[in-house]
């Protein structure tokens, strides 16, 4: 039993984004299997999500974090001004929906995704750098996000900063509070380390969850307004992810990082946290209250959610093409 739980949670962890890809296409055509997760269950199911990844940090982490402030400072400055204003830019260039275009700024104001370290890892990127980099972003989130929805938002659109605020600080600084004291205090124990171990899994599955509910709130809206959306979505969210990795990989440059680093910053500024920029839709935009007055808020969680499945893709191409560099040079050299 405990090698089949093993053998699972290795294949979602290699092909995530197939999984959850697969789960938004059974959403859209089986909707009762995902109709159940919506508002606080999607908020309870990110926690988990964040929680699996305060079990991963430990007090090396921490002390990382504080050995290299100048480092972790400019990748947060990256981080919470590239995706922001590309996100913000591109809402402009295409003429988004107002909807539309607070659920792809939603995904650009949010933190580094937690799969971001695994993708630098594959791309032989600087991983202490990596989580460091998540883990300030992410203990920076309460405050930036809101801040940036807020002052980038269409103003016709009601933006609640401060309940976003306590929502990001319950749902993820305080599991990932938790996640941290488990592991400071049980983190040598054997049967704790094969729990651990099993968490990325668990991660993929609530993140799959959390697209599937998002694909049966917005599916009336998909038929309504057909292919088009879809293709222009998905050109949004391949513009903002890829100037994303672009200009981070820049910013590397610029302040002469090596090759690691470089990598490293490329893809923490380029994947972003869209299921907590999922979360934050549905229960501040597309909210019951709000879809009753507004139907067309529902369309603001589709470029959160097509964003789930994306980053995970692109990412781990992104991190298979530094791989594959490397491989060609060790062959010529």
């Amino acid at each position: 039993m405990l090698n089949l739980i093993r053998a699972v949670c290795r294949f979602l962890s290699t092909y995530t984004s197939l999984f959850v890809i697969a789960c938004a296409v059974i959403a859209f055509f089986i909707p009762t299997l995902f109709g159940w997760v919506h508002g606080n269950t999607s908020s309870i199911i990110l926690g988990i999500i964040m929680l699996s990844m305060g079990l991963t940090i430990t007090m090396d982490d921490v002390r990382n974090l504080m050995k290299r402030p100048g480092d972790i400072f400019l990748g947060a400055v990256a981080q919470y001004t590239i995706m922001p204003l590309v996100a913000f830019t591109l809402t402009k260039v295409f003429g988004l929906d107002p909807y539309l275009a607070i659920g792809i700024i939603l995904v650009g104001c949010c933190p580094g995704g937690v799969s971001s370290n695994v993708m630098s890892f594959l791309a032989k990127g600087d991983v202490t750098y990596s989580v460091s980099m998540t883990m300030a972003s992410t203990l920076l989130a309460p405050l930036m996000t809101p801040l940036l929805v807020l002052w980038l938002a269409d103003t016709s659109i009601e933006v609640n900063a401060v309940g976003m605020f306590l929502n990001i600080l319950y749902v993820t600084i305080f599991p990932i509070a938790i996640g941290f004291t488990c592991n400071y205090f049980f983190g040598k124990r054997a049967g704790f380390k094969e729990f651990q171990s099993n968490m990325p899994a668990v991660s993929v599955i609530g993140l799959a969850l959390i697209v599937g509910g998002v694909i049966v709130t917005v599916r009336p809206q998909l038929f309504a307004n057909g292919f088009g959306l879809i293709a222009l979505i998905l050109a949004v969210v391949f513009l903002h992810n890829g100037l994303g990795y672009v200009l981070g990989y820049n910013v590397g440059r610029l302040f002469k990082f090596n090759t690691a680093k470089k990598r490293t910053i490329s893809i923490e500024v380029g994947v972003q946290n869209a299921g907590m920029a999922t979360v934050l839709a549905g229960a501040f935009f597309a909210n019951p209250e709000n879809l009753a007055l507004h139907p067309e808020a529902a369309l603001c969680v589709v470029p959160c959610a097509i964003s789930c499945a994306y980053h995970s893709i692109s990412g781990t191409i992104l991190a298979g093409i530094f791989a594959h560099m490397d491989k060609k040079k060790a062959e010529q050299g």
